[in-house]
C-alpha cells in the first residue's frame, strides 16, 4: 500500500481521543505531500535543522513536532514555530525552551520525557527527577513553556508484556500529575506508541502515537 493507503488504515483503527503524528525523519517533501494532499497536517522529526528545512517549504498550516532527543543550543532554531516538544528530558532543557520563547514572545508546548524502557540508551527523566521537577514547578518561573503532559519511549523488545507494562508505568504517572491539579499545568497529552507498538500503547491510555515507517515505508539514511 502506499501512503495514503496506510495513512488511512492506521486513521481507522484510532479512537477519537488519540492523535496520529506522522513521523517524517529522512523521507523527502514529495513523500510528505502525500499525506499531506491526504489531509494529514501533523508531523514529526526527530532532527532539528531536517525540520527547518521542510518546514519552510511545506504549507504554514501544519503542527510541526519535535520528536527526537533536542540539544539546548538548538532550541532557538524551532521555538518561533514548533508546536509540541516531546522530549525535554531535562530542567536544563525546559529552562533554555522558557527563555528563548521569552525573546519572541510565544509559549511553547512540552511534553516531559520520561525513561520507562530499560536500555540505557533512551533518554528521560527518571522518576526521582519527575517528582522533583513536580513538586518545584512554578508557572511564574516558566511563563513561556506549557507543559502538557508526558512523552516514553518503551524498551524494543518482542516481549509486549514488557511494552505494556512501561506503557502501564508511564500512564501512572500520568495520572498521578493530573490528580494533583498543579496550577499552570494543563496535563492533557500521553505520548506513547510508535510504529510498532502504537495498538499496546493505545490500549494502555495513549493520546498521542508517533508512526513513521508504517506510514511512510523504510527509511533512506544518507
Amino acid at each position: 500500500m502506499g501512503v495514503t493507503e496506510n495513512l488511512a488504515a492506521i486513521k481507522n483503527t484510532l479512537p477519537p481521543t488519540c492523535t496520529l503524528v506522522a513521523v517524517t525523519k529522512t523521507h523527502p517533501v514529495e513523500t510528505i505531500m502525500q499525506a499531506y494532499d491526504a489531509g494529514h497536517k501533523v508531523f514529526g522529526e526527530n532532527k532539528v535543522q531536517e525540520m527547518r528545512s521542510k518546514a519552510e517549504v511545506i504549507p504554514a498550516d501544519v503542527e510541526w513536532h519535535m520528536i527526537g532527543h533536542l540539544q539546548s543550543n538548538k532550541v532557538k532554531h524551532i521555538v518561533p514555530f514548533v508546536s509540541l516538544i516531546h522530549g525535554v528530558d531535562s530542567i536544563k532543557l525546559l529552562e533554555e525552551i522558557n527563555k528563548q520563547a521569552a525573546k519572541i514572545d510565544r509559549v511553547v508546548n512540552c511534553l516531559l520525557q520520561i525513561h520507562i524502557a530499560e536500555e540505557e540508551s533512551k533518554f528521560g527523566f527518571s522518576e526521582e527527577e519527575l517528582d522533583y521537577l513536580i513538586e518545584a514547578y512554578s508557572r511564574e518561573k516558566f511563563s513561556f513553556v506549557n507543559i502538557r503532559g508526558l512523552m516514553g519511549m518503551a524498551t524494543l523488545t518482542e516481549n509486549e508484556d514488557q511494552i505494556r507494562k512501561e506503557f502501564k508505568q508511564l500512564k501512572q504517572h500520568f495520572d498521578e500529575i493530573r490528580t494533583k491539579n498543579i496550577d499552570g499545568l494543563q496535563f492533557d497529552i500521553l505520548s506513547m506508541g510508535m510504529s510498532a507498538d502504537y495498538q499496546i500503547a493505545i490500549e494502555e491510555g495513549s493520546t498521542m502515537i508517533r508512526v513513521g515507517s508504517a506510514i511512510f515505508g523504510g527509511r533512506t539514511y544518507h
